[in-house]
């Protein structure tokens, strides 16, 4: 009966140690956790070649979609379907 006694104070004790020694490490991890995504990100997007410089605040500057020489009215886009609506 005695060692049935030690063994469960000592998972006990084991339990609660865990416990308090996660509580004092989980500030940590999750910074190292979050240092490491924000690497990762700046990584991945850091330097994409279609992105624009930032200019400084003021300037303007419009930028113009290409024009189409191409016009629309000769092409057949879809058919009309008539339908009546039923109650």
């Amino acid at each position: 009966m005695m060692t049935f006694l030690k063994t469960i104070l000592i998972v006990l004790l084991v339990y609660f140690a865990l416990k308090f020694l996660i509580r004092l490490a989980m500030p940590y991890f999750l910074r190292y956790l979050s240092k490491k995504a924000g690497q990762q990100f700046e990584k991945f997007f850091g330097d994409l070649p279609n992105m624009e410089p930032r200019q400084k605040e003021g300037n303007i500057t419009i930028n113009k979609a290409p024009s189409h020489n191409s016009s629309r009215k000769g092409k057949k886009v879809g058919e009309y379907v008539d339908y009546e609506e039923v109650d």
